[in-house]
């Protein structure tokens, strides 16, 4: 709600329309999750003290439009495709030049055995030399051609993949985003259920974030995300999985993992991030330590992703409850009612 009445402020002061889009730009411009995106309405700001209807639009192209990675992708698969096309074409005249070739070698043959002189032989075996250096220079200007598509092809391979990557990561932490934690928890379940392999879930939450925004502002808000992917990033390694799961929850998958194991990389997760001494960058200030409450569950024959999230986040919001800063797993005695209890917050 306060992200939304800043982003309602932000239009009204600039008195811009208020449609979807506009609330959209300020809206993800009040949680500050994407620096760059910020940076750039800042600047647009600072140097002409408003945002024209070119500029918002521009701004939501360039970061926020759905359709964004979708022109990227597509822009690449027309320069393989055209990439491609040349191929083809270049091979296909290789075969037509082979083809007369070949017709050559032929009609060679049957001259030389009509051949009753040296200078007919000469002409026959000039003709042939001929044919044979213009083969050989196709031969070679298609193997040039070819190694060229190569890399050409490895290249748009490579941004096509970083274009992947980018719409699976939060820009702000660096972490999978959502999207990229769905199909990974998805898939690492359907592999556990096949191969009957235990699997675990971290479901956590960073303790009083709200009063990191209200207190120190949004940049300091972001802090303590990075602060938190850092602590991550240190501690899971492997084939685990880490996404931010939104806004100030995070999640790890941990595959082969069974809930004694998952509880004991919960806590050394829970410490690492209260280790770490917060301070304010523009001043220095000491904000002190960030905490995490931790839920914790491990997959059941049967499950499915959304069973196996949902006594997590049940887990959760008990450690929450029961006075934060803690780990939770739904074998405990204080979450004895996970299997039975779906929670639901207003």
């Amino acid at each position: 709600m306060a992200f939304a009445e800043v982003a309602l402020g932000q239009i009204r002061s600039l008195r811009q329309a208020a449609i979807p889009r506009n609330y959209e730009i300020w809206y993800v411009y009040a949680t500050g999750y994407n620096p760059a995106f910020n940076k750039v309405i800042n600047e647009t700001l600072a140097r002409n003290g408003k945002l024209t209807e070119s500029d918002l639009e521009q701004i939501y192209d360039n970061y926020l439009s759905p359709i964004r990675t979708t022109e990227r992708i597509d822009k690449l698969g027309g320069r393989v495709i055209t990439e491609i096309d040349d191929v083809m074409r270049l091979i296909t005249d290789a075969l037509g030049m082979t083809a007369g070739f070949g017709n050559s070698l032929k009609g060679a043959a049957e001259k030389l055995g009509a051949a009753h002189s040296r200078e007919q032989v000469k002409a026959v075996i000039t003709a042939l030399i001929k044919s044979t250096t213009e083969i050989q220079e196709a031969n070679k200007a298609l193997e040039s051609r070819l190694e060229h598509s190569k890399i050409e092809i490895n290249n748009l391979q490579h941004s096509l993949e970083a274009i992947r990557t980018e719409s699976m990561t939060d820009p702000l932490t660096g972490l999978g985003n959502r999207k990229y934690f769905d199909r990974a928890v998805a898939d690492a379940v359907a592999m556990a259920l096949k191969e009957g392999a235990p699997l675990s879930l971290l479901m956590f939450d960073i303790d009083h974030f709200k009063s990191f925004n209200d207190n120190y502002g949004h940049l300091t808000g972001d802090q303590v995300l990075r602060l938190v992917a850092i602590s991550l990033k240190q501690t899971i390694k492997g084939q685990d999985i880490t996404a931010r799961y939104g806004g100030e929850e995070f999640a790890v998958v941990l595959p082969n993992t069974r809930i004694n194991q998952a509880v004991t990389v919960a806590d050394h997760i829970r410490r690492a991030v209260m280790a770490k001494e917060l301070k304010k960058k523009s001043t220095g200030e000491i904000l002190g330590r960030v905490t995490i409450s931790v839920g914790v569950s491990m997959l059941r024959c049967g499950d499915t992703t959304d069973s196996l999230i949902e006594r997590a986040d049940t887990c959760l919001y008990v450690a929450k409850r029961n006075g934060r800063n803690r780990v939770v797993c739904e074998s405990d005695s204080e979450c004895s009612f996970c299997a039975d209890t779906q929670v639901q917050v207003a």
